[in-house]
């Protein structure tokens, strides 16, 4: 395994481990890693259960989806920048021989 394939197990183990130290269940656990799916938001959810100590399951799904839709709007803000970025080129250079191919 490398040492990224590594570094993600070890955040999921984490959090997982997390989850059942609140007395849910291993497979309560699992779902919510694989909602969450990065290592980074693993561990941001992670920090979140160390820190605010929900009460209950549906305040772990929600912290969830609320990561989730985080993430989600940062990815389509990056490509829309991108996007915006390369239309502008366009705009200022003009199509060249490669591009209209």
């Amino acid at each position: 395994m490398n040492q990224n394939a590594e570094s993600w197990a070890l955040a999921r183990k984490q959090l997982v481990d997390t989850i059942c130290n609140m007395g849910y269940t291993e497979e309560f656990g699992n779902a919510i890693a694989k909602g969450l799916g990065g290592e980074r938001v693993m561990r941001r959810m992670t920090s979140y259960l160390n820190l605010a100590k929900p009460k209950s399951a549906e305040e772990i799904v929600d912290e969830m989806l609320a990561i989730s839709s985080e993430v989600d709007t940062w990815r389509k803000k990056k490509a829309n920048e991108y996007y915006n970025s390369e239309y502008n080129k366009l705009l200022s250079q003009g199509l060249t021989d490669e591009d209209e191919n």
